[in-house]
């Protein structure tokens, strides 16, 4: 495999400076087994908001969904039959209390400037439940990525990704139900676990654009770890070293649904 790290490097800087709206959707895209599980936690409310909508992945059109989006570029890039979109952020949703059944956000929370305050809009504008799909930091989560190759990544993510315990508190009272969401092989969503066993594609300036940890830390912290991979691709050792994981249809990367029933 013929993999130039300085390429890489220079193509991912190109696009970022470019805005990555535009390629965003090539990647970002609904996974079926994950929205199978967002839909299920769900259940059986009629409106729903969509907090951090982004191109829209993973609303059910099968309900009344608003979605609510920060982002020019990402609002300008929804397709034309996605849910109607208000500009706003998370910490200060412009809707009256009790105004959707349910809110959902998908890997959004990260993003937030203040994670207690959105969770408490969240809760403010649902009557019924929360539905929010994360990865969780508080455990091991035995990506080889960020644990032998990209060390930063992880260390950055554990420090922006909220817990388990912050998402309960932030919208107590609650009945939490929080599910293991194993990670397809196959996922077609490129969030940064999906291509757990797809090495290959973790050097693609477009896959690594659409992921926000690529986006967020310095080249510096990146391309050495990134050019280990392309090394170990191309000789072998990648492949001879993870073998396991090739026998595997989906895996454990620390990703949750947090389903909160509220209480009054």
């Amino acid at each position: 495999m013929d993999q130039d790290p300085l390429d890489i490097s220079s193509r991912r800087t190109r696009i970022r400076y470019e805005g990555h709206g535009s390629t965003y959707g090539r990647t970002r895209r609904s996974d079926p087994h994950v929205a199978r599980w967002i839909r299920a936690g769900l259940g059986d409310v009629r409106s729903v908001v969509n907090v951090g909508a982004g191109l829209g992945s993973y609303e059910p059109d099968d309900l009344e969904v608003t979605a609510v989006e920060p982002a020019a570029e990402m609002i300008a890039a929804r397709p034309a039959a996605a849910a109607p979109c208000v500009r706003a952020a998370a910490e200060s949703l412009p809707f009256s209390d009790d105004s959707f059944d349910a809110a959902m956000g998908t890997l959004t929370m990260q993003h937030w400037t203040d994670v207690t305050a959105g969770l408490r809009e969240l809760r403010r504008v649902a009557r019924r439940r929360v539905v929010l799909f994360t990865w969780i930091p508080e455990i091991d989560d035995d990506l080889w990525l960020t644990r032998d190759y990209v060390p930063a990544i992880r260390a950055r993510d554990r420090a922006i990704f909220p817990t388990v315990r912050t998402i309960v508190e932030g919208l107590a009272p609650c009945d939490p139900v929080v599910e293991v969401v194993p990670v397809p092989h196959d996922c077609r969503d490129g969030f940064l676990g999906a291509f757990w066993r797809r090495p290959e594609a973790y050097l693609d300036p477009v896959v690594q654009t659409s992921i926000s940890s690529f986006v967020e830390l310095d080249d510096e912290l990146l391309d050495p770890g990134l050019a280990r991979l392309a090394d170990d691709l191309a000789s072998g050792a990648w492949r001879r070293r993870y073998a396991d994981l090739l026998e595997l249809e989906q895996m454990d990367v620390a990703y949750r649904l947090i389903t909160a029933h509220l209480r009054d």
